[in-house]
């Protein structure tokens, strides 16, 4: 599997990978919606959490761990979206961090995104795409089912969230032989919003 960063462009979203030049529309996008990361992730990109978990991500990218995605709508970085947990050995790969600037939930940039992401995974060599959701995000849930990933069970009491609390994990995946069907589905649903 070959996941080189690059940019990702459709009708809808442009994704590049992340770097210092997108890092402050980022923080700005983050610190919009502060509470969502307080009741939803394990980590925090909003405030003061900012810049450590801004380290840790470019860390992670140097090391080859990860590869993080600015969401670039109308010529600014309004979110993020990454490959976990790359996994070249097994040929597979995690997509998740996703965060969205809250004017741009529930329309055509998740699936868009999400498009591109599973497009290059996929053509990349991966055999299966992953997504970890908190159980208690339930929105999140219904993103990735509508997105066409098939749940797979749940991981019990499975992270530390950066406040405390104690998450189960949701886990979904769409095979390589899924794939072309996921794909058609996510592309009628974009045209639908044309």
């Amino acid at each position: 599997m070959q996941l080189e960063p690059k940019v990702l462009e459709n009708r809808v979203v442009r994704l590049e990978p992340m770097g210092e030049a997108r890092r402050e529309e980022l923080q700005a996008a983050c610190d919009a919606d502060a509470d969502f990361f307080r009741a939803m992730y394990p980590y925090s990109w909003a405030g003061e959490h900012f810049m450590p978990t801004w380290d840790k991500l470019m860390a992670d990218q140097a090391a080859g761990n990860t590869l993080g995605f600015a969401v670039v709508v109308d010529g600014l970085c309004r979110g993020i979206s990454t490959y976990y947990a790359i996994d070249r050995a097994n040929d597979v790969v995690e997509i998740g961090g996703t965060y969205y600037h809250p004017d741009l939930r529930g329309g055509a940039v998740n699936p868009a995104a999400k498009r591109l992401m599973m497009g290059h995974a996929f053509d990349g060599g991966a055999r299966r795409v992953v997504y970890r959701v908190d159980a208690i995000n339930a929105r999140s849930r219904a993103a990735v089912l509508k997105l066409g990933a098939v749940q797979e069970g749940i991981l019990r009491q499975d992270r530390v969230t950066f406040t405390g609390r104690i998450r189960d994990t949701v886990i979904f995946s769409v095979l390589a032989e899924e794939w072309p069907a996921v794909r058609r589905g996510l592309e009628a649903r974009l045209a639908d919003f044309a």
